[in-house]
């Protein structure tokens, strides 16, 4: 008789399960979970990481502004990391909690994730938390916090170390003030030897005071903890709001317009939402959007920022249209946006973000109201100067005719004066002909590339940014690999062509650099950019022309004396053999390229002599080791990733998660 098959929910072995029972399922209380990934709660655990804990308390702050609570909020930073935010709002309450009796409001709120008074709009129209989760995560990652709350003339005090409640609720007794006063250390355990910067905290207070009129906002430092022109102390308020902010910005820069174009709107119809703007256009400084909802800064924008280029873009063309401008066709949303430096400021309810940080604005309802606000302003004051009107359209036009020469030109190939190539338009290309001794830098995104583009030897160094993470060529089609832009724009600026169609004496430049951020995301670029010339271009590889460039993470500087590390190991080196022992060394970490000044990404990454470049090759009889390699990490199979994570896990260290 045939032995029937193993049921396939049996288990292999008898004592397979064993390993595993229900004592190993381990659960997080309390702010626990914060403690154990804080990157879930604040992005990471660096210095910008620490910096969000500082805007956390103070949008609570900024909260009670906004609701007309509040008109004074002080941020005092003093001696060894400690951060104190005051405001005259109404006071945490302190009475017990009807879930919790034998616990007060503001302990709930301080120690129990998802606790907070904005859940609906009952305490609160706008604000900038939603998630009850920002004081509370803020005391989960502080070495100590201490709340002193004033409420009726009555003052309550607790205290708390990492995130748990030392004592109890102490009554100070009568005061003549009201309002919350907030104390707390990031934990070193947490955020190792990372300090807060006066130049990022002032920033931020001032932004803030620029985003609400009515609040005044006073900064103080500890004057030997500025490094720079901060000022230790300030009074800010601005009544102007986001005009004063955008003036501040472009300082003394041209602009197309005698005037910028200004305003802020109530939505009056059912008192949802508000939009305040400052836009302004000129060729002398690189464009920009600030842009903030319910005073949370969005540097990755979002729907609001959506609706503010679709208003201008609309407004501009139909302008066109009405003064039969018979070029206003070719106008785009990024020919507008262009030579725009503009501040944006929505308050709406119950915002969506993508992620607890809040970086970027979701909300549908978002671009619809800025569109429609903005949209119908900028139609009146296009309409009140036609001259005006007229100098901003032909601006417009002007970058929309060269955004068509750049696509359009043709240049002589430097080996054939005879063979002419369509370069993409964001190659800043070098100016020698020959391609000996010229090298073409690979950078992600156009930070980074401003930066480069600047470092340059404009004579033998070319620039191509590339947006965002790659095509992986080993898990694409054919069909997917002819229709990327990005990889398009890289092999027309080599000019050799792929695969069999390779052509080493049509290489345009000796080297190939792919230079990329000394984190996480940056070597899965610089990846996936190796994963395409090794299936594209073997040959380039082979001819000894790829290389990678080595940036460095770490500034560390004293006195005069300044010097620059690759990693941790090497910061902790160049610590003993360059600096006395004992000594204070300013220690600084780039996020990114873009981060770096050109003088100093020039001097550490793209200066020869100077820097540091490996060779990619292929080693002798490694062939089929480097085909199965990539096949495992980059193909299109995840089970042989998972093998290789189980092969190889024994030999990670450090490994954030």
């Amino acid at each position: 008789m045939a032995k029937s098959p193993p049921d396939l929910f049996d288990s292999p072995s008898s004592g397979a399960s064993k390993g595993y029972t229900a004592k190993d399922i381990e659960v997080l209380e309390g702010l626990e979970p914060v403690r154990r990934r804080p990157g879930m709660y604040i992005g990471g655990t660096d210095v910008t990481a620490m910096h969000h804990l500082a805007s956390e308390i103070l949008d609570n702050s900024m909260d009670e502004a906004v609701a007309g609570h509040a008109s004074r909020i002080e941020m005092e930073l003093g001696e060894n990391n400690v951060l104190t935010i005051r405001d005259n709002g109404r006071g945490i309450p302190t009475d017990p909690h009807p879930k919790f009796k034998n616990k007060s409001a503001l302990e709930v709120i301080m120690t129990t994730l998802h606790a907070g008074g904005k859940f609906d709009s009952k305490v609160y129209e706008t604000s900038g938390g939603l998630h009850g989760v920002g004081a509370s995560v803020v005391n989960a990652l502080s070495e100590w916090m201490e709340v002193d709350t004033a409420r009726d003339k009555r003052a309550h005090k607790l205290r708390f170390e990492r995130g748990h409640t030392i004592g109890k609720l102490k009554d100070l007794g009568n005061v003549n003030r009201r309002g919350t006063i907030t104390s707390f250390k990031p934990d070193p355990k947490i955020f190792g030897d990372a300090v807060f910067s006066p130049a990022r905290l002032y920033r931020m207070a001032k932004s803030k005071a620029y985003l609400f009129r009515g609040v005044e906002i006073r900064w103080s430092c500890e004057p030997s903890l500025i490094k720079d022109e901060t000022p230790a102390e300030e009074v800010l308020k601005f009544p102007g709001g986001l005009a004063d902010f955008l003036q501040g910005e472009i300082g003394k820069s041209a602009t197309v317009n005698s005037r910028e174009f200004s305003g802020k709107v109530e939505n009056k119809k059912d008192g949802k939402g508000a939009v305040e703007w400052a836009v302004a256009w000129t060729p002398q400084i690189d464009p920009f959007v600030r842009s903030y909802c319910n005073t949370i800064p969005t540097p990755q924008g979002g729907t609001h920022e959506q609706g503010l280029r679709n208003a201008l873009t609309k407004g501009l063309r139909a302008h066109g249209e009405r003064t039969n401008n018979r070029k206003t066709g070719l106008i785009t949303a990024d020919d507008v946006m262009a030579g725009t430096c503009a501040a944006l400021s929505v308050f709406i309810r119950e915002p969506e973000f993508q992620g607890q940080t809040k970086d970027k604005l979701s909300s549908p309802g978002a671009q619809k109201l800025v569109e429609s606000v903005v949209g119908d302003h900028f139609d009146h004051w296009l309409a009140e100067s036609p001259l005006e009107a007229g100098k901003l359209l032909d601006f417009v036009i002007e970058q929309a005719e060269d955004r068509l020469k750049r696509r359009q030109e043709k240049e002589v190939s430097r080996k054939a004066a005879t063979r002419k190539l369509r370069l993409p338009g964001k190659l800043a290309d070098c100016s020698n002909d020959a391609a000996g001794g010229t090298e073409i830098f690979l950078v992600e995104g156009d930070s980074a590339g401003g930066s480069a583009k600047q470092a340059r030897d404009r004579n033998t160094q070319a620039i191509l940014p590339l947006r965002g993470k790659i095509l992986n060529v080993a898990s694409a089609g054919a069909g997917k690999l002819q229709q990327n832009q990005e990889l398009s724009d890289l092999v027309l600026a080599l000019g050799c062509g792929t695969g069999g169609k390779y052509d080493e004496s049509a290489l345009r430049y000796e080297r190939v650099i792919i230079m990329t951020d000394a984190d996480v995301d940056g070597a899965h670029i610089a990846s996936l950019l190796l994963t395409f010339f090794y299936r594209e271009m073997p040959d380039l590889i082979d001819g000894g022309h790829l290389f990678l460039a080595m940036p460095p993470l770490y500034r560390l500087s004293q006195a005069a004396k300044t010097v620059y590390a690759r990693d941790d190991a090497d910061r902790e080196k160049l610590l003993k053999s360059e600096f006395r022992a004992g000594s204070k060394v300013e220690i600084s970490r780039f996020k990114g390229l873009g981060e770096m000044m050109p003088a100093q990404l020039k001097e550490t990454t793209m200066r020869p002599g100077h820097r540091t470049l490996i060779k990619v090759q292929i080693g002798a009889g490694k062939e089929t080791e480097t085909e199965t390699l990539v096949e495992q990490l980059m193909g299109k199979k995840p089970e042989l990733r998972f093998q290789f994570i189980q092969e190889n896990a024994q030999f990670a260290k450090d490994v954030d998660i």
